[in-house]
């Protein structure tokens, strides 16, 4: 019997030894997925969003050689009643607006400041529209109606065999894929874990399999669709979105600071959501859209792509959110007016007529509560009108 316990006190002592060791070389993949794992948590999630790549790994992006595009200060306005009300509410961390290309209202809360690099998340789906409209426009791309499979031969035989580009851009794909961030095992989530252990998003996208509906056919907000699209230009153009995106949408717009990339296992950008940079470069990008794609005296991206991206073009329901390619539309909004959105409240609300581009970030836990988006959206339209 003594023989028996020494030989299990030896068995414990390898095991514990083993997951010391295991630890140790997979502790910085145990301490990205902590870090993801509690990345929403109250008290935490303020602070992780000016600080993601603790939690993720990243890409750098560069901001180019130019000098800074101004953004003069204008005459200080004073936002509409019940805004103070609406930022504490809604977790606002920061609100830049600008009227005319000037900035008549910037101030950050929660203690954020305007160095802060906040993460874009869905923001940067209308990043990747902008740099899919410059690629298109050289040649790179032959019709908006080729099979994504042209482009990305990885995705053969997966739920992308048979979808345009077109689909992809509009996110009438057809795919199954369960975009609920608040289930642990949906697939945006199963998604995010990919992408904190180092995976493949590339092999991730490859592997879906399940179709809802027919290509085309119906519109369902999935954002694996984007990162399908980031395949396409990869394909097309033969580099990786940070260096093509760099070049052709960030440089020309004089940021302030180089932002970054959240990337998987192989150093592919999260081009879907991993965008990270200040509240007043966002507006830079928003100011560019809000001029048909020009700034600085440059035209960035041709004004036709622009004009067809925030057209309402897909088959969303009646009465509903209008999207264009990678681009959101409000209800009843007139021509014009167009935005980006992320989760938790991040925004880039644009009126073309009104000259106006009002930037929101936020950490807002309840931003999936019904009517919260829809106040968001007649908050922003207000303040443009006081202007």
């Amino acid at each position: 019997m003594r023989g028996v316990f020494r030989w299990l006190g030896r068995i414990v002592i390898v095991a514990l030894l083993a997951a010391v060791v295991v630890g140790l070389w997979k502790r910085e993949e145990v301490m990205r997925l902590w870090a993801v794992n509690t990345l929403f948590d109250e008290g935490k999630i303020v602070e992780n969003f000016s600080s993601m790549e603790r939690a993720f790994l990243t890409v750098p992006l560069s901001r180019g050689d130019g000098p800074v595009t101004p953004l003069p200060q204008g005459p200080e306005m004073v936002l509409p009643e019940g805004a103070e009300g609406w930022i504490e509410d809604r977790s606002v961390t920061s609100l830049v607006v600008l009227d005319a290309g000037r900035i008549v209202h910037e101030s950050y809360h929660l203690g954020t400041g305007p160095e802060d690099r906040r993460i874009s998340w869905s923001m940067a789906k209308s990043f990747l529209s902008a740099l899919f409209g410059i690629v298109e426009a050289k040649g790179a791309i032959a019709s908006l109606d080729d099979p994504v499979t042209a482009y990305a031969p990885q995705l053969e035989g997966s739920a992308y065999d048979g979808v345009s580009i077109r689909q992809v851009l509009q996110m009438t794909s057809g795919l199954e894929f369960d975009e609920d961030y608040l289930d642990y095992e949906s697939d945006i989530n199963r998604m995010g874990r990919v992408l904190a252990l180092g995976g493949t998003m590339d092999g991730f996208a490859a592997g879906l399999t399940a179709r809802a509906a027919a290509p085309g056919e119906v519109w369902k907000y999935v954002s694996i669709d984007t990162h399908t699209l980031g395949m396409v230009i990869r394909g097309a153009t033969g580099r990786d979105i940070p260096g093509l995106m760099s070049e052709k949408v960030l440089a020309p717009l004089g940021l302030e600071a180089a932002p970054y990339y959240l990337s998987d296992g192989e150093g592919v950008a999260f081009v879907l959501g991993g965008l990270n940079m200040r509240t007043r470069d966002y507006a830079r990008f928003g100011l560019m859209y809000e001029q048909m794609g020009r700034i600085a005296g440059q035209q960035v991206v041709p004004a036709d792509w622009v004009a067809a991206s925030t057209r309402a073009s897909a088959p969303t329901l009646p009465g509903r959110i209008g999207y264009g390619y990678q681009w959101w539309i409000p209800v009843g909004a007139p021509e014009g007016v167009f935005m980006a959105r992320g989760i938790y409240g991040q925004y880039i609300y644009i009126d073309q007529a009104r000259d106006v581009v009002i930037v929101v970030t936020a950490a807002d836990r309840q931003f999936r509560e019904d009517g919260v988006h829809e106040a968001n959206v007649a908050m922003m339209r207000r303040i443009a009108e006081a202007l």
